[in-house]
């Protein structure tokens, strides 16, 4: 799971713009900011981008721009698409068993400040991970669980 721990989320989220459409760094740093709960280091994404066109995962070619300097546009290669299909199913995994465990924990922190015993809470919520096909409904971390 160390390759998809949050620090190393930047290059997946880079891959799924590219995806998405090519673009210079700049403009990756702006689409960035919803997806990724990055410090928003513009030197780090365009070394992130560097390290990746190394690794044959993105190109880029300089373009004149009418206005102003030269841009690098960057894209994603065929084996960056690939890669970003691997990632995107670690993550489906990772994305899983943290819910698994936030209900889990949700269910024995209700218990405890109701008293209640955890394997009542557990079963409800059982129950209502089967009922989403193995994902429990997801919600926000400061919204309590689901009684």
């Amino acid at each position: 799971m160390a390759e998809l721990e949050p620090r190393n989320f930047l290059q997946p989220c880079l891959l799924l713009l590219l995806c998405e459409k090519a673009d210079h760094g700049y403009e990756l740093v702006s689409r960035l900011r919803p997806m990724h709960d990055g410090d928003g280091d513009a030197g780090g994404i365009y070394r992130a981008l560097r390290g990746m066109e190394r690794q044959g995962l993105v190109n880029s070619v300089w373009s004149a721009s009418g206005s102003g300097p030269a841009k690098r546009t960057y894209s994603i290669t065929p084996e960056g698409v690939a890669y970003l299909h691997e990632l995107a199913a670690g993550l489906e995994h990772t994305h899983a068993v943290l819910h698994v465990f936030l209900d889990r924990y949700a269910g024995v922190c209700a218990a405890s400040r109701n008293g209640r015993s955890e394997g009542s809470t557990h079963d409800r919520r059982a129950d209502e991970r089967r009922r989403h096909n193995g994902f429990p409904t997801p919600r926000r971390p400061h919204e309590p669980a689901v009684r």
